[in-house]
């Protein structure tokens, strides 16, 4: 009977470790729904399981795309983490987010993070022409938005749909603007969107372009040194007729099953070295203002010798779904 006891208190207390450490396992995990390519997704999530021992799980997808299965999980989230979304959409979808006051929040301008705490922004991307200059010589290529809608570049002009892009949305409803607004400038669009051969991820706008697979391609402005860097003849064009920053952030899913490592994630994405590791290897710009701009990578010009126009993202984001059904009518027309 005693040594009866004695085994029944070792396979209880065997039980209880067992628990204990499944749990712990549990919290070095980390499942991260991410719209970056693999670059920046190989980079961080290794550099993060080295320094951490937090297993990352990658869910890849267009923003839009990952996005919309936040949404359609909000009842049973599978996902602890959104990251590299625009601040559009992390706006408009705020609702499926936890308040967290990250470490490195106050190195962060307001202007680039939520005031409670729901979301914060990383890296911001100027939106720029990309030119494969094999295919087209470097002083033959547009110079500004307008030269695009030239019908000599028709199907030649890679873009990614606004519905899986916050970037795309952004360029779309800055034209829209910049071409005079309301119906002039919708007319331009849709002008514009009959030369372009819309794709599904933004990935496959600067894989496009830097395969030569099309000459131009509308993107963002990481991509051009990167593919640079690897060999592949891209040049960047800063449109003469100006452009806008469009930020990406990150934020944590209200509900995830991994919300300590969520956290940590999130103080370690904005975290300065971490963001001058980001801007030096994959040419993205930080949020932060502490970081050192005055020698950028990949030739990559100071922000100030850029045209940056003023754009309405908080107007466009207030009106997103009314203005996504009227990109897609006016793609379908141009088909």
């Amino acid at each position: 009977m005693k040594t009866s006891k004695v085994h029944w208190l070792v396979t209880l207390v065997s039980l209880v470790v067992a628990l204990g450490a499944g749990g712990a396992q549990a919290e070095k995990k980390l499942v991260v729904y991410t719209s970056n390519e693999s670059t920046l997704n190989d980079l961080v999530f290794g550099a993060f399981r080295k320094e951490t021992g937090i297993e990352v799980e990658p869910v890849a997808a267009g923003s839009g795309v990952v996005i919309r299965r936040l949404q359609a999980e909000k009842a049973r989230p599978l996902g602890d983490i959104i990251w590299g979304v625009s601040r559009s959409l992390l706006q408009t979808n705020k609702a499926l987010f936890e308040p967290y006051a990250s470490k490195n929040r106050d190195a962060t301008p307001a202007e680039y993070r939520d005031p409670d705490d729901l979301w914060i922004g990383n890296n911001l991307h100027l939106l720029v022409i990309l030119q494969n200059t094999r295919l087209v010589p470097a002083d033959q290529g547009p110079k500004g938005w307008a030269d695009l809608l030239d019908p000599k570049w028709k199907g030649k002009i890679a873009f990614t749909d606004p519905a899986n892009s916050g970037s795309a949305y952004a360029t779309v409803t800055m034209l829209v603007d910049l071409w005079g607004g309301g119906d002039a400038g919708w007319k331009k669009v849709g002008d514009l969107f009959r030369n372009l051969k819309v794709l599904n991820r933004s990935s496959l706008v600067f894989q496009g372009v830097g395969n030569g697979e099309y000459p131009l391609g509308i993107s963002l402005e990481y991509a051009g040194p990167m593919w640079a860097a690897g060999g592949a003849q891209v040049k960047v064009v800063y449109p003469a007729d100006g452009t806008t920053a469009s930020m990406e952030g990150v934020a944590i899913v209200k509900g995830g099953p991994n919300n300590e490592s969520a956290k940590a994630f999130v103080d370690y994405i904005n975290r300065k070295d971490v963001r001058e590791m980001i801007l030096k290897a994959t040419f993205r710009r930080p949020t932060r203002s502490d970081v050192d701009l005055s020698t950028l990578p990949g030739d990559m010009p100071s922000m100030s010798a850029v045209k940056i126009i003023k754009y309405d993202e908080d107007g466009w984001t207030d009106k997103r779904a009314k203005t996504l059904e009227k990109i897609k009518d006016v793609l379908q027309e141009s088909r």
